[in-house]
């Protein structure tokens, strides 16, 4: 089998320690395996990049297990070529398995080039990574909060989110801080609604007749105060990515002008695609490492049914919410593309296929850095021909029973 690469080294790594396994170039009986166990220390890992510089080793391939790669990855990728490996392009034969022959396999693999590398960002991009990722985990936070806020209020009787479509609007937290303080007269409490709340005073009213104990008290302000915390954190936190996206904003902007995204959900992605494409040969290539296309399940000539791949799993969740906001758009190719494909093979589908399109207009916005064309609503429909739509139309009307007599409309002045 070909050598791609002669000097490399295969890293299996552990939580404590790792195993290094490096391949020397022989005579033609073969090359010669020598391993070295190291722990995962810092001054053990300087020690295990002098061990491998020693022996002239010029690419290191390590498996990506859970976050213990990070360390070893960033000391090195300063010396070496560090390939980061997918655990699924890399599985043994199953029998003789140890850390010393995990090791060895992955040094092999890498020296014949039977893997590929995994994308890793620059450290500029992982720091917004590390942002963007807390963000979202706090929106999520938040989101539960609210959550545990309106059961808290279904235990005592108040149904404030039956009327109020945000219990912890300005009039809402103003409602649940009045029931903490102690006030249980509805009518007063109700008379505290806001805007186009005042609506509703007689169903407020009635929403807040319940039996609100110190105990439910206690437990909202709890909450509020969490919500509170938790709203300064992403406050501060959206302060900081804006610093680290502020020499990205060509790129922000252009990914704004694509329906449904808006300049969180950029930053988001921005900082798990990257802003170069070059990484990515195509625009296939970036959904199919997105996990946003099918996979492929081919067998004795015949394609079976298989799901998405596997991929990154926040660009993922950025993507869907993009998708989710886009469809409720007007007069838009994704709307289109929406209802069309949910009529055959149900939303979820759709949105994924939508959150696919979004994804392949991205690639090409970041490579040519060009705003969003939008396909229009009416795309689909002139795709198909006109004269052989027409006749499909008026031959479903004549099955339904209907006497068809076809009047071009005049054109207009």
């Amino acid at each position: 089998m070909e050598v791609v690469a002669e000097r490399t080294a295969g890293l299996d790594i552990a939580k404590a320690s790792l195993v290094a396994c490096v391949r020397i170039p022989g005579p033609k009986s073969g090359a010669r395996m020598v391993k070295r166990k190291f722990t995962t220390m810092t001054a053990d890992l300087l020690a295990l990049a002098d061990w491998l510089a020693e022996h002239e080793v010029t690419r290191v391939g390590m498996e990506s297990t859970s976050d213990y790669w990070k360390p070893v990855f960033y000391l090195l990728e300063d010396r070496f070529e560090c390939w980061l490996l997918n655990a699924r392009h890399m599985r043994a034969v199953p029998g003789r398995k140890t850390d010393m022959t995990d090791a060895e396999w992955i040094c092999d693999l890498v020296a014949h080039g039977l893997v590929r590398p995994s994308f890793v960002p620059p450290p500029p991009m992982r720091r917004l990574r590390d942002l963007t990722r807390r963000r979202t985990l706090l929106l999520a936070e938040r989101t539960r909060e609210k959550q545990r806020l309106e059961k808290i209020l279904e235990d005592a009787g108040v149904k404030l989110g039956v009327v109020a479509a945000d219990i912890t609007g300005r009039s809402g937290r103003m409602m649940i801080e009045a029931l903490i303080a102690g006030e249980r007269d509805p009518h007063v409490i109700a008379d505290l609604a806001l805007g186009t709340m005042r609506r509703k005073l007689g169903a407020l009213a009635d929403a807040l007749v319940g039996r609100f104990s110190d105990h439910h008290a206690f437990y909202c302000q709890q909450v509020l105060d969490h919500l509170d915390f938790i709203n300064k954190m992403i406050t501060d936190l959206g302060g900081r990515i804006d610093a680290e996206t502020a020499a990205y904003e060509p790129q922000i902007a252009l990914l704004d002008t694509i329906p449904g995204v808006d300049r969180r959900g950029a930053q988001t992605i921005l900082a798990e695609i990257g802003p170069e494409m070059h990484r990515f040969a195509s625009a296939a290539h970036l959904a199919s490492w997105a996990g946003v296309c099918p996979g492929n399940n081919k067998t004795a000539g015949k394609a079976k049914p298989t799901h998405t791949r596997p991929g990154n799993r926040w660009l993922k969740a950025a993507l869907g919410i993009a998708a989710m906001s886009a469809v409720r758009t007007k007069n838009t190719y994704a709307s289109a593309q929406y209802r069309r494909i949910a009529a055959r093979r149900g939303a979820k589908r759709a949105l994924v296929a939508v959150a696919h399109s979004h994804l392949v207009a991205m690639w090409h916005i970041l490579a040519g850095g060009n705003t969003y064309q939008d396909l229009g609503a009416d795309y689909y429909l002139n795709l198909i021909n006109p004269d052989r739509q027409r006749r499909r139309l008026v031959e479903r009307l004549e099955q339904l029973g209907f006497h068809v007599t076809i009047e071009p409309r005049p054109a207009s002045a």
